[in-house]
C-alpha cells in the first residue's frame, strides 16, 4: 500500500503561493516542533504487531511500510507540489524522466497513440521512440496552433496528449486552454511538462489540463544539487500511477533528495522573480547585438506567442534561446569565449548556464526531425541565473563581440 495523502481541504489551504511554498504539507507540531522538515532516512518501518502489518498491506490501515511505497519526508513534498499546482494529490520521483516515463506508461498500452507538441526534451523524444520500438505505442508531433491541426492527428487509439510549454529549447508556447478543450471533446487526458515555468509562473491544471510534470532538478530545486521529478493531478490518477509504474518500476525519490527540494522550494517565488527580471534585461540587450540573428523568449512583447504568455503565465521565465549569425562552430566558439557563465545543460540554478541544444540536450534527435522542431545549429539556450544582470550581459557581450570581430574581414596592408 502506498500512502498518498490528498492536500488539505480548501478552508485549510494557503491563499498565496509565497506562503504555500514554505508551509504546505508540513505541520511542525506533529514532529516535536522541528522547524525544518525531518529527514526520515529509513528504508523500512516497523509494525506494532503482525496484525497491523497485515492491515497496512491490505490497505485497511494508513501508515508507512517501506520507503519505496511511502515516506514522511517524501509525503510532505508530494502534498506541497499538489498545493502549488492546485491538484488533489502529487507524486515524487527519482528524476524528471522517471516522472515522464511513469506517467506515459500508466496512460498507455501496446498499440496506443500519443499526440505531442512540436518539440520535446531530447530524452522524452528518446523514450517515445522506445515505446514505439518495444510496444508499438506510436506518436505524432503537432504544432497545436489550432484545433483543426490537433483534430487531424487524433486517432481512436490516442490515449494521451503530451505538451511542453514553453517548448525546450525553442521557447514556443502552446495555448493550454485550446489543447484542453479539444482533448475533453475526445475524452483524452492532457499531460503538461511545466518544468520551464514552475508552478509559480504557470499552473496547467487551472487551464483544464489533467496531469502536470516537473523535472524538479530545475527551478523547484533551484541549486543544482539534486535530481528529481514531480507529478500532480487527481487523487485517482496519482493513485493509479503510484500503485503501478511508480511502485513496480521503482523510480522513487530518496528522503534526502525530497528534503533538498522542500528546502529549495521555500525560495521559489523570490528566485523566479529575479530569474525573470534578469532574463527580460538580457533579452533586450541580445536583440540589439549585431551578432544575434533572433531571440526567442515568451516575455518578449514583440514575440508571436506573447498573447498566450499573458493569458497563462505570470511572467516570461528565466530561459532564453537565440540564434547567432554563423555556424555550429561559431556557436561553440561563443560558448568557449565566455568567462564566468558556465557551459552546462540543465537550467534553473543560481548560476547562469549556457548550452548548444543541437549537440547537447537534443543531439539524440535525428537532424531532420530536430530542424523541423526549430533547433538549428546556430541556436543557443541560456538559463539566466541570479547574478547581477549587468555582469551576465557583460560576459555575453564580450563573447558576442569576439564573434562579430571574427566575422569582420581584416584589410590587407599589401594592396
Amino acid at each position: 500500500m502506498i500512502l498518498l495523502r490528498e492536500r488539505k481541504e480548501m478552508t485549510e489551504k494557503f491563499k498565496n503561493m509565497e506562503t504555500a511554498v514554505i508551509h504546505a504539507g508540513y505541520d511542525a507540531k506533529q514532529h516535536l516542533g522541528s522547524l525544518a522538515t525531518p529527514i526520515f532516512q529509513t528504508s523500512t518501518f516497523t509494525f506494532d504487531s503482525a496484525e497491523q502489518g497485515e492491515k497496512r498491506f491490505a490497505g485497511e490501515e494508513e501508515g508507512f511500510i517501506y520507503s519505496r511505497l511511502g515516506n514522511p519526508t517524501v509525503n510532505a513534498l508530494q502534498e506541497r507540489i499538489a498545493e502549488l499546482e492546485g491538484a488533489e494529490a502529487g507524486l515524487a520521483f527519482a528524476s524528471g524522466m522517471a516522472a515522464v516515463s511513469a506517467v506515459l506508461v500508466a496512460l498507455t498500452k501496446g498499440g496506443d497513440h500519443i499526440l505531442c507538441s512540436q518539440g520535446v526534451y531530447g530524452c522524452t523524444f528518446g523514450f517515445l521512440e522506445l515505446l514505439n520500438e518495444k510496444y508499438q505505442i506510436t506518436h505524432d508531433f503537432c504544432a497545436m496552433e489550432t484545433a483543426e491541426q490537433m483534430e487531424q492527428l487524433i486517432r481512436p487509439e490516442t490515449t494521451c496528449i503530451y505538451v511542453e510549454t514553453p517548448i525546450n529549447p525553442t521557447m514556443k508556447l502552446i495555448d493550454l486552454e485550446l489543447v484542453a478543450r479539444v482533448a475533453k471533446k475526445h475524452g483524452i487526458p492532457v499531460v503538461v511538462d511545466n518544468t520551464f515555468s514552475s508552478p509559480y509562473l504557470q499552473q496547467p491544471l487551472q487551464a483544464g489540463c489533467d496531469i502536470v510534470l516537473h523535472s524538479a532538478t530545475k527551478y523547484i530545486g533551484g541549486h543544482g544539487d539534486v535530481i528529481a521529478g514531480l507529478a500532480a493531478g487527481t487523487k485517482e490518477m496519482m493513485h493509479t500511477i503510484a500503485m503501478t509504474t511508480l511502485k513496480d518500476v521503482g523510480g522513487v525519490i530518496s528522503p534526502f533528495d525530497a528534503w533538498l527540494l522542500l528546502r529549495g522550494m521555500k525560495t521559489l517565488p523570490v528566485r523566479m522573480d529575479r530569474h525573470c527580471e534578469n532574463a527580460e534585461y538580457i533579452v533586450e540587450q541580445l536583440k540589439k547585438h549585431p551578432a544575434v540573428k533572433c531571440v526567442f523568449y515568451p516575455g518578449d512583447q514583440a514575440g508571436k506567442d506573447f498573447a498566450i504568455m499573458e493569458k497563462q503565465m505570470r511572467k516570461g521565465g528565466g530561459l532564453i534561446s537565440f540564434e547567432i549569425h554563423g555556424s555550429k562552430q561559431q556557436a561553440q566558439k561563443l560558448l568557449n569565449d565566455l568567462s564566468f557563465i558556465k557551459i552546462a545543460v540543465s537550467l534553473g540554478d543560481a548560476e547562469t548556464l549556457i548550452q548548444h541544444p543541437a549537440t547537447m540536450t537534443h543531439s539524440g534527435i535525428p537532424e531532420q526531425t530536430r530542424k523541423q522542431m526549430g533547433i538549428s545549429d546556430e541556436l543557443i539556450r541560456l538559463s539566466v541565473g541570479l547574478e547581477a544582470k549587468q555582469d551576465i550581459w557583460e560576459d555575453l557581450q564580450q563573447a558576442l563581440d569576439q564573434l562579430e570581430e571574427a566575422e569582420t574581414p581584416v584589410q590587407s596592408h599589401h594592396q
